[in-house]
């Protein structure tokens, strides 16, 4: 407590330094931002897990007015990650994690009553929607913070790891949910937020305590250093990706348990099953694709995230390529009068996993980029070493706020499409195939930029300084 949490010089890129005591404060930092971006991710997605208690005849929401609860969420989420990168960087790591933290109670409270007392119209769970919301801007924060906190060689490591462990707090509070719908039905969502106050609560108070402000990172990301951005190509190239890769899990973490609710009923089950199995299900999906964000950090640093983002999404495009199919078929069994199937549920199950999966490891290689694109760039500057890392870090965590906005507005397409198409057709099909298109421009633009071969400006393979042929374009 009488430490000094305040470090106004801060080179992680100093070999002896970083043995001396840097890495154990990079690590104690690093430990609270996770616990705490994880939990507010978490609270993030609390209501991906609530509409699940929330059956039609009760509360009177259909299936497109839940999804459109879910894009609110996520929409604020995404409005709210520059902001909030802004802020985490000029009120410091310490202070900042804390505060946003006590925040999310209040949304977190409101859920409980609004859930507690049906028969409310549906704008106060928006605004409850929208506050909970709050905890995305959470994530772009802690990345920035990440970022800067460890060396060039680790960095894909340390974002993939903060990233995955954020991203596992949708899987986190889905698997709540299916122990409280479990043992206690739909009378007791309360359960559910009340376990998150107290996440919370511990998240706050161990930020207080145990984190630092890194001074030395104040001046780093401002409003200049976003405009500074604003005309490099690269910006917006690897927001696109980000937007397709993140948007993806962000938006099908919010909506899978939906779509298999949705097929449930249709499958000629009650709410109350559809509900239980779509929840024993839904969390596989988000938990499998952080953890693939984890290694798909490692596989970054040592592959390259270009190369590594491409893999990703030439994935997604056989995925994708499979839901369709999956959900053409369905809709024509439905055209003759069938019920939706177990095959056909086993084919939405695995198709959507499997883009967890691709898109989880595609979060993490396309974060790489970041700061392997920014690296390369300063070297053409003229400035010693020292300035130059710190004009590369600054650029970073500019852009990891700006992609990182980009990725969640793609989570709110996803749920806006769902729901559009769900109400135009009764079906999945025209969403997937919009899906599908995206990736195929991801795959094609990961491919032009980063990836040809005769083009200067591709990214090297490994986690050490970039080639010669990088440091001419820069």
């Amino acid at each position: 407590m009488t430490r000094s949490r305040h470090i106004t010089e801060w080179n992680p890129e100093d070999a002896v330094a970083w043995e001396a005591g840097g890495n154990a404060i990079a690590r104690r930092n690093l430990f609270w931002l996770i616990v705490n971006v994880h939990v507010a991710f978490s609270v993030w997605y609390l209501w991906s897990v609530m509409v699940l208690f929330m059956p039609q005849s009760v509360y009177g929401f259909s299936t497109g007015d839940k999804l459109l609860i879910d894009a609110t969420a996520s929409l604020v989420g995404a409005l709210a990650r520059i902001p909030y990168t802004l802020a985490a960087n000029w009120f410091g790591g310490r202070n900042w994690t804390t505060f946003s933290s006590v925040v999310l109670l209040i949304p977190t409270c409101g859920a409980i009553v609004l859930l507690a007392h049906p028969g409310w119209p549906l704008w106060p769970y928006l605004v409850c929607a929208a506050l909970t919301g709050l905890g995305g801007g959470n994530y772009s924060a802690s990345l920035a913070k990440a970022d800067g906190l460890y060396p060039q060689r680790l960095k894909g490591f340390a974002l993939g790891l903060t990233g995955g462990m954020a991203n596992l707090g949708s899987a986190g509070i889905q698997a709540v949910g299916l122990v409280v719908l479990a043992t206690a039905g739909h009378e007791a969502p309360y359960w559910v937020c009340a376990i998150y106050l107290v996440l919370l609560a511990i998240g706050g108070v161990g930020a207080a305590l145990f984190m630092d402000n890194v001074v030395a990172h104040r001046a780093g990301l401002s409003i200049a250093n976003l405009r500074a951005i604003v005309p490099v190509l690269d910006s917006w190239v690897i927001s696109f990706l980000y937007l397709c890769a993140s948007g993806s899990f962000l938006g099908f973490a919010f909506a899978f348990g939906q779509v298999l609710q949705h097929n449930f009923v249709a499958s000629g089950q009650t709410n109350g099953q559809a509900a239980l199995h779509a929840a024993e299900i839904a969390f596989i999906g988000p938990l499998l694709g952080s953890l693939a964000r984890i290694v798909g950090g490692r596989l970054s640093d040592h592959f390259g995230g270009g190369r590594v983002t491409l893999s990703a999404f030439a994935g997604a495009i056989v995925a994708g390529g499979f839901l369709v199919v999956v959900s053409a078929h369905d809709d024509l069994t439905r055209a003759h009068g069938g019920p939706v199937t177990a095959e056909t549920m086993t084919g939405y199950v695995i198709g959507f996993i499997a883009l967890f999966i691709l898109t989880g490891i595609g979060k993490a290689a396309v974060y790489k980029l970041i700061p392997s694109v920014f690296e390369a760039r300063s070297y053409a500057l003229g400035l010693d070493d020292a300035q130059r890392r710190n004009w590369a870090r600054v650029r970073s965590g500019a852009l990891i706020g700006l992609a990182g906005a980009f990725g969640a507005l793609g989570g709110v397409g996803i749920n806006l499409v769902l729901r559009q198409s769900y109400n135009s057709t009764g079906t999945e099909t025209p969403a997937f195939w919009i899906f599908l298109v995206c990736y195929i421009g991801a795959a094609v633009l990961a491919w032009v930029r980063y990836i040809r071969p005769h083009r200067a400006h591709k990214l090297a393979p490994g986690p050490q300084q970039p080639s010669a042929p990088e440091r001419v374009k820069a």
